[in-house]
């Protein structure tokens, strides 16, 4: 999920992004070590409240018409709060997050200590990009219901923003037993790319469509199938399956911007730009604004209104709560101020000492002409095995700055290894969304 991540909507959006060894998990068939308590059933999960803008925008006035009604309903404010967060995903308004901290806190109110309402105060956390805030509230929720899998989600994605790899690895391996369904498939396939082992990460990911069954989730697993497929080279695949993703839901934003940039990436820049217009009029994510302005520049056209878009949701960001240094330190160190870059990129590894801020603090001193500082930082990024084409060039480019001429050649190696495709001038296409 990521990182970032992984949100990979997951981090999400989730995301991002989110472990690193599969450990105890199951495959679909197998029979989970334990079945939840008879407290447990019979209360929705906050992870099936509907993942589509439509369907969401009506799970809430159903809610908001019911506490009309039943305004002492604990549940439904949990729920409500649950949906506001997943809105603000979904949409990339971040003022859906005040509100779903009023319906969460009224939920508490309510019911001191529900778990439900603890894990959406969970997913708060983690959707403002407070992990370690995340994680607190997690296992408080998992303290008072062991058996829910919203708490397991959350403390995957938080484990692996904060650079915990082993403790995320075992929130997947709960999170399988207790619900081996497609968010924990995702989240183990995530896993194993972060290790470098793309097979099991396919693998992972097929099982999660095997498990699918509405249009979103379908979705959701053929647009990150084409992202396996984007970021080792193959860009016919990759445009093979978000094409199939848009078929299952033509209004899956993420799988349309995947075909943008595998557009890009294979020099249909014009193409490119055009599909983007649609993607960020849709969905303005920081990731999706600068791919657009990147691939702009790279046509021969003026980038100005979406750099100014991009700079205009550091304030709506920052006004909701979200702290999200790792953005600003990755657009200063590529498109403005290196010395700006390292402070913001200081601050992400500070909270979040994951692969990715590593990176990010590693080219951003790169940038300012610190390679010595850099290189522990670009060694840290690409220590996990991933085959992050982005990672192993920025630490290609700190080893040839320091005459480390032989290490860099290895990197360099590592670089077409991960993805021949890859573009330095298209910094951002090689992100993982």
């Amino acid at each position: 999920m990521k990182t970032s991540a992984k949100v990979r909507i997951v981090a999400g959006v989730l995301g991002l992004a989110s472990v690193l060894t599969l450990g105890a998990a199951l495959i679909p068939g197998e029979t989970p070590a334990e079945r939840p308590s008879p407290a447990a059933a019979g209360r929705l999960s906050l992870a099936e409240i509907p993942v589509s803008a439509t369907s969401l925008k009506d799970t809430i006035q159903a809610l908001t018409t019911r506490l009309e009604r039943l305004p002492r309903d604990h549940e439904a404010w949990a729920r409500l709060g649950a949906a506001y967060v997943q809105q603000a995903r979904l949409t990339a308004d971040p003022s859906f997050y005040p509100r779903a901290e009023q319906a969460l806190a009224r939920s508490l109110d309510l019911r001191p200590g529900d778990f439900a309402a603890l894990a959406g105060e969970a997913a708060l956390a983690a959707g403002r990009h407070d992990f370690a805030e995340a994680v607190r509230l997690a296992r408080q929720s998992e303290a008072a219901n062991p058996y829910g899998q919203d708490a397991q989600a959350v403390l995957a994605d938080a484990y692996t923003q904060l650079g915990r790899y082993g403790e995320a690895t075992r929130a997947i391996g709960k999170l399988m037993a207790l619900h081996p369904g497609v968010a924990s498939f995702a989240r183990a396939s995530y896993d194993a790319e972060l290790r470098g082992d793309r097979a099991s990460a396919r693998r992972m990911l097929e099982h999660a469509l095997d498990d699918a069954f509405s249009p979103a989730d379908i979705a959701y697993c053929r647009h990150y199938l084409g992202e396996l497929a984007l970021h080792s080279g193959d860009l016919k695949r990759a445009t093979e399956q978000y094409r199939l993703a848009l078929k299952a839901a033509p209004d899956f934003t993420p799988a349309l911007a995947g075909t943008a940039r595998a557009a890009a990436l294979s020099g249909r820049l014009e193409e490119a730009a055009d599909l983007y217009e649609t993607v960020v009029a849709r969905l303005p994510l920081p990731q999706y604004v600068t791919e657009y302005a990147e691939v702009l520049t790279a046509a021969g056209r003026d980038p100005a209104d979406q750099w100014a878009l991009l700079l205009a949701q550091r304030d709506l960001m920052k006004a909701a709560g979200v702290k999200d240094d790792l953005t600003w330190a990755e657009y200063e160190a590529d498109h403005g101020d290196p010395a700006r870059a390292v402070e913001y990129a200081r601050a992400e590894y500070a909270r979040n000492p994951n692969v990715v801020a590593a990176d990010a603090l590693a080219w951003a001193l790169h940038r300012d002409g610190r390679d010595r500082e850099a290189l522990p930082y670009a060694r840290r990024a690409t220590a996990t095995g991933w085959r992050n084409a982005l990672l192993h060039h920025h630490r290609a480019e700190i080893e040839r700055s320091l005459r480390m001429d032989g290490a860099a050649r290895k990197s360099e190696a590592k670089v077409r290894d991960a993805d021949p495709s890859f573009s330095p001038d298209l910094p951002a296409l090689a992100r993982f969304s």
